[in-house]
């Protein structure tokens, strides 16, 4: 029998034979057919690896192997596709044995598709393409051809074994003949502009929207189950009848490509394109036909306005690529919403996801969600806010949002409180809340057991499936998944049990902020991500997998954030929070100087020392050809010496007391480092006669086993009291006893910064929080104070010199050209800037030019051509490794230099005479600038609680806040005082003495106590406002303001209240007590 693989030359006859096989089994057992073709594209992907020079062991699994080359761009996302869609049926019909006719022939067109296209990219250039012939039913062959076709199939098997050991043969020797780079780019662009040139007519696109559908649960068949063949709904069957006949506007009579219908009721209508069309283009035929749909009293409608369907799509299918997103995905467009643009989905709606669809009534949940009373347990006013923001962004048909709030100002609560509402008014039915990490899933799974709606556990209300709940079940109404756990379930998934694109309908993504690369180590969670780059693309298209609005939660917003979700629909600063009382500041820095780190670490010319390098985890002793200096950025990273982490861990054990309920995060630098620090610690504590438990100071990183549990002990349990973290800890993890922060470690994101910052500011009365310390060895907080945001011409870091000159070289047009160009030039610039001279010299020799840079500055005027030429060149550059990666042992001495712990305050970390004087100068500066302070100065007794927290946000924001003002004040003038903000003012402005705060309250509430006789309830009331007023500092222009505004006054009946015990002298407290504070 001819065969459509015949073509394969003798090397490749396992393929050949894989094809025929499949052929001749197509008519009769065709699972057995596409089980065949699943073997055929294996192998096929084995002999791509091996000529493309890749390591193939790595990848076990097929879906493994694909999502590789689909990552490196190796082959066109067309072919990618074609391989995902054969080993899913093939699949499919190993486990179940399940295989129609249809799919099998399906199967093996897409099979010779891939075969003219391997024959021309990686056999012979000059290949032309075969025309694919539909196989010979052999059952329908004469009884004599029959026997032999049967015989051939018997001779087929047995030869596959032979065939399939030449095969392997075949890929040795491929693994041992050098890759040429230029070969690989050519071969990449003439695959490309393969897939351009051959794209599939319309009755190989319909085959391959069959495919699809059948793939989710319809029962598609454009060639069978069409309605001018008789194809009708019925009822229990999930149908997509093509050819459904519609009415036009102008009266002619026309044909959807299908009609989708669940039992009786019809439920969608699909535009079908050729394979490289336009597609939203053409939604607007689609919502002719569903207007104008012919249907009779038998099959069940949903009338919204003009439309009788209330789903509509557009294909022409192609798989969804954002680069190309009007040429690829499935349009969708929901008709009963009309807020909401049509959007790209990645797959079709299973015939599940449209019946839930179709329960949630828009229109009725968003005036639901109007009369929902707001959740205590999220009841702060930016908390209400927020959600607020939210529910309006939806209702808008925002789909993609974010919310920016400090941390520790209850991000979780807030979510929570969004995920209750939009669930019970059956605004959304499931709820995928997606983290990057184990220990925040289970953070937030303890966070919906502990909350409580009208003493019932939120858990308890609606069923949650944790972390470790892969099984969607229909009452799920919260999933919680970490993103690698999500990438895993439906990109790297062998099996069927992948989520439909509408299995969630809502997506919270908590810590959107992760791709703040520049000092992040990858954790175990991670690994399966390649960089961080890799990591923000995969969780982009998690959320862009399902058809869903998406909240992102962050309390630092980063530049890729703000790029996929937006600028903020609401934020609420960590300089608000403050100056609200729900988070607390930090104290002056204690800055710990020591010999080494003020004059940095040096070494001899010819000098022996150790090195230590984290490839081989070995030492080696090696001389120093020149001589070498490293400073305090580099402590702990580039150099290593114990004495320097000594002299600082010895200064700060007389700070810190690891018998207390304050507890401490000290931050390393690497895994070796942190080891190191509790070694250190432990035994300073021994050596001081200190006696502390075994297990109170200990490591929690990312190489930790069972570090969820050791961080659940770190917040519930007295030990550990001191933790050392170098990444695990610095975002999102909630231990509100964290009260001391020890930086050991320089980091360069201003992200991760305030990161770890926010680990301490969270409120904890239990142990009298009221501030948390930081103790700085490296310059950290000088550093990153007044950082700003730089915008690096090489937007991907992590992207290798080799994969951006390939894409020089490939670059479609003059204007991708220039800007790889100069993405390549600047990679080329920071791969010099890490060499030594000594090391440009030797590369500037070896490449026979006069210096590196002049040679990297000749790029500038090289065209396409004269660049490629260059590869050499390039090539030697990149692969340069340089000295640089290995970390050098310093066993030089250090201590603490002559007042070697100081504090320093404001944004400069200054000296508190220049804190205070700079204080007084930004008073006197702007008093007439903002009006609240003005009024401060001028007229008190008129500030408002309104004007107060202007006052305090505006001075936060250039770093004067009371408690620094009142350290700076003791340090400089060696005067203990606790006056207030506004004292401050006034004695900067005016020069008005400096008076504690609670004398000045103390002395206003005697006046008020001697107003009358007050009896004991009386009395109890007096004494709730003098409490509020140590918290608050002013009472307000009138008592009716005063009552009516604070909560703890208002929420208890406000002014009407207050008066109705205390009587008509009430209302002469604002002037009495005003007068008192500030007369």
């Amino acid at each position: 029998m001819d065969s459509n693989f015949n073509y394969f030359p003798e090397e490749w006859q396992l393929l050949s034979t894989l094809g025929k096989n499949a052929e001749l089994n197509l008519y009769r057992e065709p699972s057995i057919s596409i089980m065949q073709m699943r073997l055929f594209a294996e192998k096929l992907t084995e002999a791509i690896f091996e000529l493309e020079g890749l390591d193939i062991s790595r990848y076990e699994k097929q879906v493994d192997r694909l999502n590789y080359l689909r990552r490196k761009d190796i082959i066109p996302i067309d072919i990618i596709e074609i391989l995902h869609t054969i080993r899913k049926s093939g699949n499919k019909a190993a486990h179940e044995m399940i295989g129609t006719e249809s799919e099998a022939l399906f199967i093996i067109k897409r099979a010779h598709y891939l075969s003219n296209w391997f024959m021309e990219m990686y056999v012979s250039f000059s290949f032309k393409d075969e025309k694919f012939r539909k196989p010979i039913n052999i059952d329908l062959v004469k009884e004599k051809e029959l026997e032999k076709l049967k015989n051939q199939i018997k001779e087929n098997e047995i030869l596959i074994e032979v065939e399939r050991k030449r095969f392997q043969e075949k890929l040795l020797q491929i693994k041992n003949i050098p890759q040429s780079e230029t070969d690989k780019v050519e071969r990449r662009n003439r695959s490309k502009n393969y897939v351009k040139n051959h794209p599939l007519n319309e009755k190989e696109t319909r085959a391959i929207i069959d495919e699809q559908l059948r793939a989710v649960g319809w029962e598609a068949d454009s060639e069978i189950i069409d309605y001018r063949k008789g194809a009708r709904p019925e009822k229990n069957k999930t149908k997509a009848i093509a050819e459904w006949p519609c009415k036009l506007y102008n009266g002619k009579n026309g044909r959807a490509d299908y009609a989708l219908f669940d039992g009786l009721k019809l439920v969608g209508i699909i535009e079908a394109k050729k394979f490289g069309h336009d597609i939203p283009g053409d939604l607007p035929q689609a919502k002719e036909y569903a207007r104008g749909i012919i249907v009779d009293e038998t099959i069940e409608t949903k009338e919204t306005g003009d439309y009788f369907v209330p789903f509509i799509y557009s294909t022409n299918g192609r798989k969804y690529i954002e680069q190309l997103k009007t040429k690829s995905g499935i349009w969708f467009y929901d008709t009963r919403d009309k807020y909401t643009p049509e959007k790209a989905l990645e797959q079709w709606h299973s015939p599940e996801d449209l019946r839930q669809k179709l329960i949630v009534d828009i229109d009725v949940s968003n005036k639901e969600l109007e009369k929902e009373p707001f959740q205590e347990f999220a009841g702060r006013y930016y908390q209400i806010n927020a959600v607020k923001a939210v529910e309006k962004a939806l209702v808008k048909g925002q789909s993609r949002m974010l919310l920016a709030m400090a941390t520790g100002t209850g991000k979780t609560r807030t979510a929570l409180s969004i995920m209750y509402r939009l669930i019970k008014t059956k605004r959304v039915r499931r709820i995928l809340f997606l983290v990057d990490r184990t220990s925040l899933g289970n953070q937030t799974s303890d966070a919906l057991k502990d909350t409580m709606i009208e003493n019932v556990s939120f858990s308890d209300i609606y069923d949650v499936n944790d972390i470790d709940d892969k099984m969607i079940e229909f009452d799920t109404k919260i999933q919680i998944a970490t993103v690698q756990g999500m990438v895993r379930r439906i990109f790297y998934n062998e099996s069927d049990d992948i989520p439909s694109v509408g299995a969630f309908d809502f997506i919270i993504v908590d810590e959107a902020h992760r791709g703040y690369t520049e000092d992040r180590l990858m954790s175990d969670d991670e690994l399966l991500f390649e960089d961080q780059e890799d990591y923000v693309s995969q969780y982009r298209r998690v959320i862009d997998y399902f058809d869903a609005n998406v909240l992102a939660l962050t309390a630092t917003p980063a530049l890729h954030t703000t790029n996929i979700f937006g600028a903020p629909i609401y934020s609420y600063s960590y300089q608000e929070a403050v100056v609200d009382g729900y988070l607390v500041d930090h104290e002056p820095p204690y800055k710990f100087e020591t010999e080494l780190s003020k004059n940095g670490i040096h070494f001899e010319e010819d000098e022996e020392i150790m090195i230590w390098n984290p490839e081989t985890f070995q030492v080696d002793i090696e001389k120093l050809p020149d001589s070498l200096d490293f400073e305090v950025e580099q402590f702990n990273k580039k150099v290593i010496n114990e004495s320097f982490n000594r002299v600082v861990l010895e200064a700060l054990v007389d700070y810190i007391d690891p018998k207390s309920e304050e507890k401490t995060l000290i931050f390393a630098a690497t895994e070796y480092h942190a080891i190191q620090i509790v070694d250190i610690l432990k035994n300073i504590y021994k050596e001081k006669d200190i006696k502390i438990d075994s297990d109170a100071i200990m490591k929690i990183t990312g190489q930790t086993k069972n570090a969820n549990l050791e961080i659940k002990k770190f917040k519930n349990e007295k030990n550990p009291n001191i933790v050392v973290t170098v990444d695990l800890l610095t975002t999102g993890i909630d231990v509100p006893s964290i009260t001391n922060l020890v930086f050991l470690r320089r980091v360069k994101s201003r992200i991760l910064y305030d990161q770890m910052l926010g680990r301490a500011t969270r409120l904890c009365p239990e142990i009298g929080k009221e501030s948390f310390k930081i103790y700085d060895a490296v310059h950290l907080y000088d550093k990153l104070q007044k950082i700003t945001e730089m915008k690096p011409l090489v937007k991907n870091k992590n992207q290798s010199i080799i994969e951006v000159f390939d894409k020089v070289i490939q670059s479609a047009n003059d204007e991708e050209f220039g800007y790889y160009k100069a993405e390549l030039i600047a990679k080329l610039q920071r791969k010099k800037q890490r060499l030594s001279k000594d090391e440009q010299k030797e590369l500037s020799t070896l490449n026979k030019v006069q210096s590196l840079d002049s040679f990297i500055q000749s790029i500038k005027n090289m065209n396409r051509n004269e660049i490629e030429s260059q590869f050499e060149n390039i090539e030697r550059i990149a692969e340069y490794r340089s000295l640089k990666n290995i970390a050098y042992i310093s066993n030089h001495n250090d201590m603490l230099i002559k007042e070697g712990i100081t504090r320093g305050y404001g944004e400069g970390n200054e000296k508190p005479e220049d804190y205070l004087n700079g204080f007084t100068n930004f008073i006197r500066e702007n008093i007439n600038l903002i009006p609240a302070l003005s009024l401060t100065v001028n007229k008190p007794s008129d500030l408002t609680i309104k004007d107060l927290k202007e006052i305090k946000i505006e001075l936060q924001r250039n770093k004067y806040d009371e408690k620094q003002l009142r350290a700076a004040w003791r340090n400089q003038k060696k005067e203990y005082i606790a006056a207030d903000i506004i004292s401050f003012i006034r004695q900067a402005a005016i020069g008005s003495p400096l008076i504690d705060h609670d004398v000045r309250i103390n002395n206003a509430m005697r006046k008020i106590y001697g107003m009358n006789e007050w009896n004991n309830n009386q009395m109890k009331w007096l004494k709730r406002i003098e409490n509020q007023l140590l918290e608050t500092t002013v009472f307000a222009p009138t008592s009716k303001e005063y009552f009516d505004t604070l909560d703890v006054f208002k929420d208890n009946g406000g002014y009407n209240k207050v008066r109705s015990i205390l009587g008509e002298e009430v209302d002469s407290f604002a002037n009495i007590i005003n007068e008192s504070l500030y007369g």
